[in-house]
């Protein structure tokens, strides 16, 4: 009888052991199951903050792309206005500078006929005096007068004659028309007749001397 008490209180001891264990495991794993709680939930508040701060940080850097994007369209509004404007100040320059040198033209050859009447005049009192004078001499006279002044004309317009005869024959001066044989050695090469005179306008030729080039 004593040994079977015995027996049974062994038996309640042994089970209250287990219970213990068994108890303290469940109690350890709620720990855990409070700890990984804690754990999730400090997660999902980072997630939440991280969230938070990139949608903040996108919010701001849409206003700062929004701003510059406004600046760069006022910039080129304004170069724009700056173009149109240099665009039609040119245009107006154009014009003017056109204008100026169409009257300068105008003007410049109004001077030389002007400049050429009394010439003109010399030579028509020249005619006259063909008809009514028998003084040979003194129409000769006439006539060379009427020529030096005219002469002298040209060169107040700066026009003058290229000297050709007897000099080395030049292609930027002269034409030849024809070469002739010549006895004199030191004429070869040279020019020993002009057929038509060239002139030079302002150091300029604008008419070749015709020349004959001894050979």
């Amino acid at each position: 009888m004593e040994k079977k008490t015995t027996k049974t209180a062994e038996q309640k001891k042994k089970k209250d052991v287990i219970q213990n264990k068994k108890s303290h495991v469940e109690e350890k794993d709620k720990v855990k199951a409070e700890d990984n709680k804690t754990v999730n939930i400090e997660i999902e508040e980072d997630k939440t903050e991280d969230k938070s701060a990139h949608k903040k940080k996108k919010t701001r850097s849409s206003a700062d792309l929004s701003k510059k994007l406004d600046e760069a369209e006022k910039k080129a509004a304004e170069w724009h206005d700056k173009y149109l404007r240099l665009s039609a100040e040119f245009d107006n320059y154009r014009k003017r500078t056109l204008k100026e040198k169409a009257d300068l033209l105008k003007s410049a050859g109004e001077d030389v006929l002007k400049d050429m009447l009394p010439v003109i005049d010399d030579f028509e009192r020249g005619m006259d005096n063909i008809d009514k004078s028998e003084d040979i001499d003194a129409l000769r006279k006439g006539v060379h007068l009427i020529y030096s002044k005219f002469v002298e004309f040209l060169k107040q317009k700066g026009i003058k004659e290229i000297e050709a005869r007897e000099k080395e024959f030049d292609l930027d001066f002269h034409e030849a028309v024809t070469k002739f044989p010549t006895p004199d050695e030191n004429m070869k090469g040279k020019v020993v007749d002009v057929v038509e005179k060239g002139y030079l306008l302002n150091e300029k030729v604008i008419r070749y001397a015709k020349v004959v080039v001894g050979e």
